[in-house]
């Protein structure tokens, strides 16, 4: 029987809950997650707990977030000139914004906004927290040479959920 490992392709349905329950994520009434296991597409938590299980298996797991989104930085909480935010009339606590650096695009929440400065955190809004996962495995097989070579998952239906703009040629749009 088929087990999961590196390089293989993994459908999977979850739930994803904080500590105290409350759901913060599901795939319940949605198609399956499908990744290719080992390659960085899970938090690295979650798929070591993945690791090694089988077609029909039920993991309930805490990922601790050193082995998720990582532990909170306060240094990450800061300060900005609010004319970095252009032309955003309306700057709530709450709202999150795309914030280019050197090493890529984030995702920062406004912690409170004023006539000249916004406070921001940089941290991920889930780093700091223990997840809760409830996980079914629903398939595993083998992932084509094609998909290692693209990085993502090839399939029926691909093209139709993702348009057509991936850019590989493969014509999934993923």
């Amino acid at each position: 029987m088929m087990t999961v490992q590196k390089d293989r392709v993994v459908s999977i349905e979850y739930e994803l809950k904080d500590p105290s329950g409350t759901i913060i994520d599901s795939s319940k009434g949605a198609p399956d997650l499908v990744y290719i296991h080992g390659n960085g597409y899970l938090i690295p938590g979650l798929e070591k707990e993945l690791e090694g299980k089988k077609v029909n298996d039920v993991i309930n797991c805490v990922v601790q977030p050193a082995e998720a989104y990582g532990e909170r930085d306060e240094e990450l909480v800061f300060s900005v000139p609010r004319s970095q935010f252009g032309d955003a009339e309306k700057i709530e606590p709450g709202m999150q914004f795309q914030a280019e650096q050197e090493d890529g695009i984030h995702i920062v929440t406004v912690v409170s906004a004023d006539s000249e400065n916004v406070t921001i955190d940089a941290n991920h809004p889930l780093a700091g927290i223990p997840l809760h996962f409830s996980v079914k495995i629903n398939d595993i097989r083998e992932a084509t040479p094609e998909e290692l070579e693209h990085g993502h998952v090839h399939g029926s239906g691909c093209g139709d959920e993702c348009g057509d703009d991936c850019g590989c040629g493969c014509g999934c749009g993923d």
